[in-house]
């Protein structure tokens, strides 16, 4: 609700820069789509080294954050 309430003041302040933002992010979203995919894969890797790494300590029943 907060991004709408500052474009429309953008858009009374300066509609050419509203309008072109308003175009342009939906481009800009796209090329970022990648790098948002790449960052959950590798976190999802990382997730599952840190579930391998800690399995004996979880098997011996250790309790996580203590």
């Amino acid at each position: 609700m907060i991004k709408f309430l500052l474009w429309c003041l953008l858009f009374v302040l300066c509609w050419p820069l509203a309008i072109l933002g308003l175009v342009l992010y939906p481009l800009v979203w796209i090329l970022l789509l990648p790098f948002r995919l790449v960052g959950i894969t590798l976190n999802a890797v990382f997730e599952l080294l840190k579930g391998i790494l800690f399995l004996p300590a979880r098997l011996l029943g250790q309790r996580p954050g203590r």
